[in-house]
């Protein structure tokens, strides 16, 4: 497979105006239809996922994976003819989670995807250097692949341990990697809303990352 689209966005639960952003995000998904995209703050019982899986012509398969309580986490979405198998979950505490699968490309490589979503408060980086900790070793242990792929809200500026982590680790940022740089600001959005989280400065908290021969 010469080209594969990778995505992640929070698409921050119920929160922050959902009514009048949800056509937005469907219109967005339309136009991008990513081969494989992943989710944060979703609550299933909305069907949040599954919507934006239909906003387009592709056909996907939503893969989720809970985070604090069964009805709430993140989710994978999956294009055919893509298939995810052997899911599995991590839970990295605070409420939070990552979940993994294979998806065999065509022409036969063997790519791992997973999806996660770290500690929030912006002073907490022992937190998410612990959550880090947690995930790299449950990656590390995924059966034998040609790739790997983390994509997620690491709530962690590229400043912080969290970050250098996964660097150390053999993880390089695709928007890095593609642009010499991380963008300055993946959150806020822009949008406002009342109790919104303003919690912290506006900088780069999510993240595509790569391992291996992608």
């Amino acid at each position: 497979m010469d080209r594969l689209l990778v995505a992640t966005l929070n698409i921050l639960n119920l929160a922050d105006r959902w009514d009048e952003r949800l056509p937005l995000l469907l219109a967005d998904m339309a136009a991008l239809q990513p081969d494989l995209l992943g989710l944060q703050e979703v609550v299933y019982p909305m069907q949040q996922d599954r919507l934006l899986g239909a906003a387009g012509e592709g056909r996907y398969e939503a893969v989720r994976g809970w985070a604090g309580r069964p009805e709430y986490g993140n989710s994978l979405l999956v294009k055919a003819p893509l298939v995810a198998t052997d899911v599995e979950r991590l839970d990295l505490g605070r409420s939070r989670a990552a979940h993994r699968a294979r998806v065999a490309l065509p022409g036969g490589a063997m790519l791992v995807i997973a999806v996660t979503h770290l500690h929030h408060p912006p002073r907490a980086h022992a937190e998410r250097l612990r959550q880090v900790a947690v995930l790299l070793p449950w990656l590390d242990a995924t059966p034998p692949h040609d790739a790997l792929i983390v994509v997620g809200d690491f709530n962690a500026d590229p400043r912080e341990p969290a970050y250098a982590r996964m660097r150390e680790a053999g993880f390089r940022s695709a928007h890095a990697e593609a642009n010499g740089a991380e963008p300055a600001v993946t959150w806020p959005s822009g949008l406002w809303a009342p109790a919104m989280d303003d919690d912290g400065e506006p900088d780069c908290l999510d993240y595509v990352w790569l391992r291996g021969a992608v």
